[in-house]
C-alpha cells in the first residue's frame, strides 16, 4: 500500500498569538517533529500544505524530503488546506494520511499503526482513537479523496471520519496522549507529558 503524507501547515495560529508550527519542543519546531514522524514512518511522498508564512516553514523543514503544496485560500480554515493537499496527491498513491502540524504527540510508531491498521483491514479510512475522540492521524483511501475537495471553514475531515464511521477502523490510544498546541498553557502541558514522572 502507497500512503502519502499530507501535512496542513498553513493556518495562521490565532489564538497561539505566533505560529504555533514554528513553536520549539525539545529543540525542534512542532512542524519538523510532524514531519519526521511522517517520513520515518514511510509516507512518501509528504505533501506540506502551506499558506500563513511559508518561508519560515520551509526553513524549519530544511533537509527533509517534502514537497510543497501551496493554498492560497488558508485564511478560508483548514478545510481549503484538505482540499488543496488531497488535490495534489500522486496518482501512484493508494491513501493520504493527514498529519496536523500541532499535534507533537503524534510519533512515527502512531503513524506506521495507522498504517499497518489500514493494510491489515482493508478500511476505507483509518484513524487514530483518544480515549474515545478520533482525531489525526487520519488515513484516508483514495476512493474518499472527493469527499476531502472543497468547502471552506474548518471540520471537512472529521465530517469524512463520522460519515464513514462504521465502516472505519481504529487505532486506540489513551485519552491523554491526545494533544494540540493551541495556546502556551497546551504547549507546557506537552512538555510536562514528554518529561515524564518528576
Amino acid at each position: 500500500m502507497r500512503v502519502a503524507g499530507l501535512l496542513l501547515a498553513a493556518g495562521a495560529s490565532r489564538r497561539m498569538g505566533r505560529n504555533k508550527a514554528l513553536v520549539e519542543l525539545g529543540g525542534e519546531p512542532l512542524v519538523r517533529r510532524a514531519a519526521r514522524a511522517g517520513l520515518e514512518a514511510g509516507l512518501a511522498p509528504l505533501l506540506v500544505v502551506l499558506g500563513h508564512e511559508p518561508e519560515p516553514i520551509r526553513e524549519a523543514l530544511a533537509g527533509l524530503a517534502f514537497l510543497e503544496v501551496p493554498n492560497p485560500r488558508h485564511a478560508l480554515g483548514m478545510s481549503t488546506s484538505l482540499d488543496a493537499g488531497a488535490a495534489a496527491v500522486p496518482a501512484e498513491a493508494d491513501a493520504a494520511l493527514v498529519l496536523l502540524a500541532d499535534m507533537p504527540l503524534v510519533d512515527a510508531v502512531l503513524v506506521a499503526a495507522v498504517i499497518a491498521r489500514a493494510e491489515s483491514t482493508a478500511a476505507p479510512l483509518v484513524t487514530a482513537r483518544y480515549g474515545g475522540v478520533t482525531a489525526p492521524p487520519t488515513l484516508y483511501a483514495r476512493a474518499l479523496f472527493p469527499e476531502l475537495r472543497g468547502g471552506e471553514g474548518e471540520g471537512r475531515g472529521r465530517e469524512v471520519v463520522r460519515r464513514h464511521a462504521g465502516e472505519a477502523a481504529y487505532v486506540e490510544r489513551p485519552a491523554e496522549a491526545l494533544a494540540d498546541v493551541d495556546r502556551e498553557e497546551d504547549l507546557e502541558r506537552v512538555r510536562a507529558l514528554l518529561a515524564g514522572p518528576q
